[in-house]
C-alpha cells in the first residue's frame, strides 16, 4: 500500500549519516578505494576526478551496494570495490551529462565543464568508465559483469531517449517511465542487483533486492522532477525550472497537460516547445492548480511503497533497517 503518515519516520529530515551508520566501515574504506583508484599518470584526469567525486552527494548506489551485501551475510571484501566501481560509473555519467545538458551548477557548485570545458569532463568521464569495467575484472564475477555491462547500454539508451524528448510535448506518461527507467533507476538496480549476486544470495532475495533498487530509483527521479517545479534552489543545488528550461516534459507537466483545460495544456505544450524560462511563473501556477504535483508525489509513493515490499525477503537486521529507511527518505526529501 502507498506510504502513509504511519509508515514514514518520524524524523523527515534523516541525514545521510544515520542511513550509512550500518556500514560506517565499508563506506569509510569505500572512500579510500576511491581517491585510490583515481590515480592516474594524468594530472588533469586526477584533478577533474577528485573535483567531482568530492562535489558532495549521499553516494546512494555505493550505499546500495554494501547494504545490499551486508543485508544477505556477505563477509569477505570484494562489495568495497563493486561499491567504488558503482560510484565511478555513475560520476561518468553526471560529467557526460552536464555537458549534454550545457549545465553550468551541480550541488551548488560549478560543473566540471563549467570550470574546465566540455572535452575534458568527458574523456575523464571515458576514464572513469574505463577503470569501473578494469575493477569488475578484478572481483571477477562473469554473473556481475553481465549485470553492469547491461546497465551501461541501458543507461546510455536511457540518456540517448531523453535527449530525443526534449521540446517533444507528445510523450506521455509511459514513455516518462522508460525513460527514467533507463537514466537514472537502472543504475539503482544494478547496484542492489549486483550486491545480491555478490553474496551468492537465492533467485527470490536477488529479484527483490533487482527489484528493490529499481523502485527505489523510480521514485528519486519523480522526486527529482517534482522538486523543479517547486523545490528551494539553495537546498537543491541548482535552480527551479532547470527541466523546463531545457523543455524537458516530466511527469509534472504531462499530468498538468492531462488534467488540465485545454489553454493551460496548450500554454505547457508551448513552453516545452520553447525551453527557456520566459512562462516559468504561469507553468508553476498550472502545475499546482492542476493538482499534477501532488500527482506526481503520490506516483513516487507507490514506487517507494513498491520498494519496501520487496525487503519482506530478507532476514530482519540494521542493513534491512537502512534500506527501508531510505525508501522512505526517497519521498521526504527536499533536494
Amino acid at each position: 500500500m502507498p506510504a502513509n503518515a504511519s509508515t514514514r519516520s518520524s524524523d523527515s529530515n534523516t541525514s545521510a549519516t544515520s542511513l550509512h551508520a550500518a556500514v560506517a566501515d565499508d563506506f569509510a574504506a569505500v572512500n579510500r578505494t576511491i581517491m585510490d583508484q583515481l590515480a592516474s599518470r594524468v594530472p588533469l584526469v586526477e584533478t577533474i576526478g577528485q573535483y567531482i567525486i568530492a562535489s558532495g552527494g549521499k553516494r546512494l548506489r555505493p550505499l546500495l551496494v554494501l547494504l545490499a551485501a551486508r543485508a544477505l551475510g556477505y563477509r569477505g571484501d570484494k562489495h568495497i570495490s563493486l561499491a567504488t566501481l558503482i560510484e565511478f560509473m555513475h560520476t561518468s555519467t553526471l560529467l557526460h551529462d552536464d555537458v549534454v545538458d550545457e549545465s553550468h551548477m551541480r550541488r551548488g557548485r560549478a560543473t566540471a565543464n563549467d570550470a574546465w570545458g566540455n572535452a575534458p569532463s568527458v574523456l575523464v568521464g571515458d576514464y572513469l568508465y574505463s577503470r569501473s569495467f578494469q575493477m569488475m575484472v578484478e572481483i571477477g564475477s562473469l554473473k556481475i559483469m553481465g549485470i553492469l555491462s547491461g546497465a551501461t547500454c541501458v543507461i546510455a539508451e536511457g540518456e540517448v531517449q531523453q535527449l530525443t524528448n526534449v521540446g517533444n510535448p507528445d510523450i506521455d506518461e509511459a514513455v516518462y517511465f522508460e525513460t527514467i527507467q533507463g537514466k537514472t533507476a537502472m543504475l539503482f538496480e544494478a547496484a542492489t542487483h549486483s550486491g545480491a549476486v555478490l553474496a551468492e544470495a537465492d533467485p527470490q532475495q536477488e529479484a527483490a533486492l533487482q527489484y528493490y533498487g529499481r523502485y527505489l530509483g523510480l521514485a528519486f527521479q519523480l522526486v527529482d522532477d517534482l522538486l523543479d517545479y517547486q523545490g528551494d534552489a539553495t537546498a537543491m543545488g541548482k535552480n527551479v525550472g532547470d527541466d523546463l528550461a531545457e523543455g524537458k516534459p516530466t511527469l509534472p507537466l504531462i499530468q498538468a497537460m492531462a488534467a488540465g483545460t485545454p489553454d493551460q495544456a496548450k500554454t505547457i505544450r508551448q513552453a516545452i516547445r520553447q525551453g527557456g524560462l520566459d512562462q516559468l511563473e504561469e507553468v508553476l501556477a498550472i502545475v499546482r492548480d492542476t493538482g499534477a504535483l501532488d500527482y506526481t508525489r503520490a506516483r513516487a509513493e507507490e514506487m517507494s511503497a513498491k520498494a519496501l515490499e520487496q525487503l519482506d525477503l530478507l532476514p530482519p537486521s540494521r542493513y534491512r533497517d537502512s534500506m527501508a529507511e531510505l525508501a522512505r527518505l526517497a519521498v521526504e526529501r527536499q533536494n
